[in-house]
């Protein structure tokens, strides 16, 4: 019983060995593995919506995210707002000088058409 243990676990050390190893068929002991990447990253041809930030997933490494795809995506993200927010900021100043420009225009009568008294 004893020597059919020994022969049993010496078989399946050689298989172990072997698997790992790749029995000489191949160039080294497992093959290189292209590093994990975003499988849908965020467009480059619209701008970012929220969809898109919901649907976000980063792969994982070895210790947590992958640092160059999240840096990637604040960058994108950080950019779009900025440009948002300048937007935002050109078309307020615009409506508030749109509608100062109607008031003062409201207050001052019209030359030829003022009431006599």
């Amino acid at each position: 019983m004893f020597l059919f243990l020994v022969i049993a676990l010496a078989v399946v050390v050689a298989a172990v060995t072997l698997a790992v190893v790749g029995g000489g068929e191949s160039d080294g002991p497992l093959p290189d593995v292209a590093p994990e990447r975003l499988q849908d990253p965020l467009p480059p041809d619209r701008p970012v919506d929220r969809a898109d930030i919901d649907s976000l997933r980063f792969p994982l490494a070895a210790r947590g995210y992958r640092m160059a795809d999240v840096d990637d995506a604040l960058s994108r993200i950080g950019a779009e707002l900025a440009e948002r927010d300048a937007r935002i900021a050109d078309l307020e100043s615009a409506l508030a000088g749109a509608q100062a420009t109607a008031h003062v225009s409201m207050e001052k009568p019209e030359h030829g058409h003022e009431e006599q008294r």
